[in-house]
């Protein structure tokens, strides 16, 4: 290895390979600058600052979760006076604590949740506090020898007997959490009690704790700004419908779309169009709030015992439909495309199918929030239906396009004119994208139709009140333009496309 100067006094080292020709060895690149106490503050601040600003657009968004953090701050800073101030401590002792485990454990963020965790976690330790102290007594007079062994097969026969009852599909529905609590509960005091002497005291105390913590928990969830978990789920059927017409809305417009529309592909309408990804994802928060809702009481337009059941069929009716969106979409996507002269053929039906399947989903929308039953929906419904039946007829006609021209001698009077259009023969590959979009399009108009039933069974159910008919009387001047069929078509076409 040698060296040489050059001549602005760098040095440059070489090195002899095996073939004997010198070879320049390049030095390694600078190593990165060390990051010093400043810029470690200055990155530090700089993540605080990005997530201080994160939390508060999610508290702008969101005020309810803002404010159920002040809630269980509240019940928290009530709950503290036990250790706090002295005579109620005096009156339950150290197991003050078992009252501010209960309030962080049992405060949930609706009223449903908090009932379901408060009711069960109160009795599972009732019934278990008093089921060991039973125990406990008849072991007691059993004698030394014999007292941990009846102590410690019943903590074996009922850890065991309550485990295998959270498998069971009723007991893990509601009492689940019950049944945790209530292991614990007996457990620790069975245990305790061996050595404790005053057991009943214990038992009591801790009751009384638990209780104390439940109950506070119960009035500041339902008084101070209740979030009630049917209400949630209420909101969420309706916004999973009116989420799944802009999504059918927004894949037929697009599929039909060419160059010459002006359609702006903005992040709204992408926004739009992947919103039945939304629907498809909400069926373990819909069962979520169907369970809980079951523990609320009667609360705004909800009685008693409300149908909470229906709401989880109605969602399921919601995916079956958004499964087909989701297939319709993937045919945006698809290599093989129908050409625009074969789309032509059922762009404006199929626009019209579009058009009259969201209305009477966003018409079911409304039915459900407002809880009244709507004279429109038959009709929406029956148009519905009438624009499927013209679009399989339409089907029917693109037969011509796959054959060899007809003579004019043997074509039909009633497709002269469509043979006229017809100059070269369409590949049967060519036709088979637009039969399956349109059959694809005809099976989500098949199970709106099942969603309006599900909807119809929760009017009935839950007692909807008829709304007012807002049909014009016979009397009444209709102000309404009658265009014609052309026109008509044209700016049914233009409005679906400039939802997008």
């Amino acid at each position: 290895m040698t060296n040489s100067k050059e001549a602005a006094g760098n040095v440059k080292w070489t090195i002899r390979v095996g073939s004997g020709s010198p070879e320049v060895l390049i030095p390694d690149p600078k190593p990165a600058r060390r990051v010093g106490l400043k810029g470690l503050i200055v990155s530090f601040v700089s993540r605080v600052y990005c997530f201080l600003e994160k939390a508060w657009d999610l508290g702008v968004e969101e005020p309810r979760k803002v404010m159920h953090c002040l809630k269980v701050g509240i019940a928290l800073s009530v709950v503290s006076l036990f250790y706090y101030t002295r005579p109620l401590y005096e009156g339950v002792g150290g197991n003050a604590m078992w009252a501010v485990m209960t309030v962080v454990v049992v405060f949930e963020y609706t009223v449903g949740a908090t009932l379901y965790k408060s009711l069960n976690r109160t009795c599972a330790t009732f019934l278990a506090g008093a089921l060991a102290i039973g125990i406990h007594w008849v072991a007691s007079k059993s004698g030394e020898k014999i007292e941990p062994i009846i102590l410690g097969t019943s903590i074996f026969l009922l850890a065991s007997a309550t485990t295998f009852s959270r498998f069971l599909p009723v007991v893990k529905a509601r009492f689940d959490y019950g049944a945790t609590i209530f292991i614990l509960t007996f457990s620790l005091v069975s245990v305790s009690g061996y050595r404790v002497e005053k057991l009943l005291a214990l038992a009591h105390q801790r009751l009384s704790t638990i209780t104390v913590g439940t109950c506070l928990c119960i009035l500041i969830g339902m008084l101070i700004f209740p979030i009630w978990a049917g209400e949630e789920l209420h909101l969420l059927i309706t916004r999973n419908l009116d989420k799944l017409a802009k999504s059918l809305d927004c894949c037929v417009a697009e599929y039909f779309s060419n160059s010459e529309d002006t359609i702006s592909s903005n992040e709204e309408s992408n926004k739009n169009l992947q919103a039945y990804k939304c629907v498809l994802n909400s069926k373990a928060a819909e069962d979520s709030m169907a369970g809980f809702a079951r523990w609320e009481p009667a609360h705004g337009h909800f009685n008693f015992q409300h149908p909470w059941k229906q709401y989880l069929k109605i969602g399921g009716r919601i995916r079956n439909c958004a499964y087909c969106i989701e297939t319709l979409n993937s045919c945006l996507d698809s290599e093989n495309q129908a050409p625009e002269v074969i789309k032509h053929h059922l762009r404006q039906n199929c626009l019209r199918v579009c058009s009259k399947s969201t209305n009477v989903m966003r018409e079911l929308a409304t039915i459900v929030t407002k809880m009244k039953k709507s004279p429109k929906i038959g009709v929406l419904v029956e148009e519905m239906n009438d624009e499927v039946q013209e679009l399989q007829n339409n089907l029917k006609s693109l037969d011509f396009l796959i054959q060899p021209p007809l003579s004019e001698a043997k074509v039909p009077e009633n497709k002269k004119s469509e043979a006229s259009l017809t100059v070269t023969t369409m590949p049967l590959v060519g036709v088979i994208p637009l039969v399956s979009f349109a059959s694809l399009l005809t099976e989500t108009v098949a199970r709106i139709d099942g969603l309006v039933d599900a909807v119809e069974e929760l009017e009935d159910l839950a007692k909807f009140k008829p709304a007012a008919d807002d049909k014009p009387k016979p009397n009444q001047p209709n102000n309404k333009k009658i265009l014609p069929d052309d026109q008509r078509e044209n700016e049914q076409t233009m409005a679906a496309l400039q939802r997008v």
